[in-house]
């Protein structure tokens, strides 16, 4: 495994073996020490030209556990500011001495080119580009329904037959298209709800069901419910009237979330915008796991940032 660079063409086997080998990764935390010495002398650059809290000190995180050198960079306050293109900003990160490039982009494509282009020789994992991927974010989302689903009988498992509703701001979700892949490839059955004007133009070739009613999603009792931040910083025009109009038809507020199942899970990749896609009383509520999203991000960052840095198929990893 060189690269991360989408979730498209994961097969079930890969997803589920990196998966397992995240399940280890989460074993290192219960430890007096919560390291491993597997990547020591080994250096990892966050290259962030987008703001990010959760998965820049997530990779962090990740990277000192397994024992790795960590350099961070911010467009902010850098020479991107000047005009300095992705291209020189890499070679110049290169130059120092690293083995992989973590990188979030606002263009699609970008973490794409940074690996095929032979700027750099150094592995490259997509931590969000553009509207396109996020593949980690993806794995850590299907790993906490496998977890809180199975818990300590979770190594192996797929997640056939289960139902994943995702909601909301589907247009400019790098989040929900890498789970679409993924969560389908493990055999779940995803549906997709929101405004026809936030909704992408052919995601009826997509491998989901599409809607619009959130009501209708809501008493087709789904086993999680995945909420989306709406993107107001990608929309150059108005999608929806008012926010007031969006929360109504389409956030999880008190009523909604009351007709939820019991043994339904609510997910949100963060940031939340409080009030406007969700509740205060439903993201704190002891059905979400968020904050489990959060703690198992590191775990999968750590299991891929081992099989990129090792060149080790997942497979034959976590066999």
């Amino acid at each position: 495994m060189r690269h991360l660079l989408s979730t498209i063409g994961l097969e079930r086997a890969q997803a589920i073996a990196i998966l397992d080998l995240a399940e280890d990764m989460a074993d290192v935390a219960t430890r007096a020490v919560p390291k491993l010495p597997t990547l020591r002398g080994r250096t990892v650059a966050n290259l962030f030209f987008e703001d990010s809290t959760r998965t820049r000190l997530s990779f962090e995180a990740a990277a000192k556990r397994l024992s790795a050198d960590v350099i961070t960079f911010s467009a902010k306050g850098s020479s991107v500011s000047k005009g300095e293109s992705l291209k020189d900003t890499a070679q110049t990160i290169a130059a120092m001495g690293v083995d992989a490039v973590v990188l979030r982009h606002p263009a699609s494509g970008a973490a794409q080119v940074l690996a095929e282009s032979g700027w750099i020789d150094a592995a490259v994992v997509n931590a969000g580009d553009g509207t396109h991927q996020h593949p980690t974010q993806a794995l850590l989302d299907a790993y906490t329904i496998r977890k809180t689903l199975h818990g300590a009988a979770s190594r192996g498992r797929d997640l056939d037959g289960l139902r994943v509703t995702i909601v909301g701001d589907i247009l400019h979700s790098r989040v929900a298209r890498s789970n679409v892949w993924l969560l389908t490839a493990l055999g779940a059955q995803v549906h997709l709800v929101g405004p026809r004007t936030l909704l992408p133009a052919g995601v009826e070739s997509w491998p989901v069901t599409v809607g619009t009613d959130l009501d209708a999603a809501i008493d087709a009792h789904p086993d999680a419910l995945m909420m989306l931040r709406v993107q107001q910083e990608r929309m150059h025009a108005a999608f929806f009237p008012h926010e007031r109009e969006y929360s109504t038809g389409w956030g999880l507020g008190d009523e909604r979330f009351a007709r939820l199942a019991a043994d339904t899970m609510v997910m949100h990749p963060g940031p939340m915008n409080r009030g406007l896609e969700i509740s205060a009383s439903a993201a704190d509520s002891p059905r979400s796991v968020v904050l489990d999203q959060v703690t198992n991000g590191v775990s999968i960052r750590m299991a891929v940032l081992y099989l990129v840095l090792s060149g080790a198929d997942p497979r034959e990893v976590a066999a």
